[in-house]
């Protein structure tokens, strides 16, 4: 019997609220004691079988209740509801999709690339509606996202993002130039530059531990069942294998439509593997700040942030005035494995700390109360799926490349109307039913994976010391999905 190849936590709510801020700050607030509902220990039959408890079989339980609400539903979850990247997220509800219109328009044309960069702006709106109609308090603000360039390399870049959104006549992204950036941030320029941006309305800062978490206590009370501390083992049409956690028992579920939805952590069974790449990004949250200090900054409630460097970058202003900030920079490592000791790289929250020091000198000494991370799914072309097979009626989702906040409910959706057989202008969008290649094998797969995060960090150093775009960034840019 396959079994995952790494270990499950002892199921204790210390062990929960170790997976970073936003689960923790729940206990803190006392709005969730993040104690396991009971594990599944029989056999039992269901329409659907949702294989793992994050956002996306949150969302496609939702979406199929309020299509037909007599559908019997089970949610089978290792560890707890948003365990996942789901409870571990920058708290971004954007319109991103892991994917370039750009890209999808050279594959599928201007149609396919217009409709998708319509369909998640259309997402973010249903969201903050979704969570106000199910009475989901998650600190939901449309703020819009700014993404800073502090240098004359990263404005030609701000420059092209802005005129490549406006060939799909559905973008409002926009350019704040030197002076308005001035007038409004607190940002640092690289050397003598003075920042501009470029902001996006299309995004809202979220809590995402309040979401996953509001979303499976409504969910549950429509009738879906959640089994937690529940690991399956493998599955086939119609049937899914399970294992209780805490007693032991072996089962089955038997169901007639099985979706999988394990994001970065399916890379740990074998029917998943090579689909999916887990790349673990990192994160740090502050103490809160001043009403003052903010000012200085700029950002509001709401707002998130990054810039135009290569190695990612991402922020937010929380709720209590903290900054949750994150990036890229840790490795993968060797067969697509996963364990909770590369959630903790000293070096890379050092990083964080110092960048974030560096972006808004007046946070001073500013103390760091929490530090996270989590494996984020990637597929071979950085193109995220929600896909099923009526014929099989097994259906997989994921491949979000760290954009899955927003773009898990457009799965639930998606995946809702292909379980349901539903031809929708969901349906028709260029992710429904694409199948990304395989990931190589090792060591091919462990050597591109590292020299593309490699290869980010020496693209920004190049860029900082020559003032022109990266050639190291465009070489290595078929490994990071540019």
């Amino acid at each position: 019997m396959p079994r995952p190849v790494h270990a499950a936590t002892d199921g204790s709510v210390a062990a929960y609220r170790a997976t970073g801020f936003w689960f923790d700050s729940l206990v803190e607030m006392g709005l969730d004691d993040l104690r396991p509902r009971p594990a599944l220990t029989s056999d039992a039959r269901f329409d659907v079988c949702l294989v793992g408890g994050g956002l996306t079989a949150l969302w496609t339980a939702h979406s199929l209740l309020a299509l037909d609400p007599t559908l019997r539903i089970a949610i089978l979850e290792r560890e707890i509801a948003g365990y996942g990247a789901s409870g571990r997220n920058g708290g971004w509800c954007s319109a991103l999709f892991p994917r370039t219109a750009g890209a999808i328009e050279r594959h599928d044309g201007l149609d396919a690339a217009v409709a998708m960069r319509r369909a998640m702006i259309d997402t973010v709106a249903e969201v903050g509606a979704a969570t106000r109609r199910e009475d989901i308090d998650c600190d939901f603000v449309q703020g819009g996202t700014v993404v800073f360039a502090r240098d004359a390399v990263q404005q030609r870049a701000a420059a092209a993002d802005v005129a490549e959104a406006a060939q799909y006549g559905v973008d409002r992204t926009g350019l704040l130039d030197e002076l308005e950036v001035a007038a409004r941030f607190g940002i640092t320029g690289i050397g003598t530059s003075r920042p501009t941006a470029t902001f996006d309305p299309d995004c809202a800062g979220v809590h995402p531990g309040k979401l996953v978490r509001g979303l499976a206590r409504a969910v549950e009370a429509s009738g879906v069942s959640i089994f937690e501390r529940t690991e399956v083992l493998d599955w086939a049409a119609g049937r899914v294998r399970f294992r209780s956690l805490d007693s032991g028992f072996e089962g089955s579920v038997m169901a007639r439509r099985v979706i999988v939805a394990l994001e970065g952590f399916g890379s740990q069974l074998p029917r998943v593997r090579r689909r999916i790449l887990p790349l673990y990004s990192l994160m740090i949250a502050t103490e809160p700040l001043s009403d003052a200090t903010w000012n200085e900054i700029g950002i509001e409630h709401g707002q998130t942030f990054s810039d135009y460097r290569h190695l990612l970058i991402y922020g937010q202003r929380t709720a209590d005035n903290r900054f949750a900030f994150g990036g890229r920079g840790a490795n993968y490592h060797w067969g697509s494995a996963v364990d909770p000791s590369f959630e903790r790289v000293d070096a890379v929250f050092e990083h964080l700390h110092r960048t974030l020091v560096e972006l808004f000198p007046m946070v001073g000494a500013v103390t760091v109360t929490h530090r996270w991370g989590g494996p984020i799914g990637v597929a071979r072309d950085w193109t995220a799926t929600a896909s099923y097979n009526p014929r099989t009626g097994v259906g997989f989702a994921g491949g979000y490349v760290g954009d899955g906040l927003s773009t898990t409910n457009l799965a639930g959706r998606t995946l809702a109307d292909l379980v349901l057989e539903r031809d929708t202008e969901l349906t028709r969008l260029p992710w429904a039913n694409h199948r990304s290649p395989l990931w190589e094998p090792e060591p091919f797969r462990f050597i591109g994976a590292n020299l593309g995060v490699l290869g980010m960090q020496v693209a920004d150093l190049e860029e900082r010391a020559t003032g022109r775009a990266s050639l190291v960034a465009k070489a290595v840019g078929r490994l990071t999905g540019h």
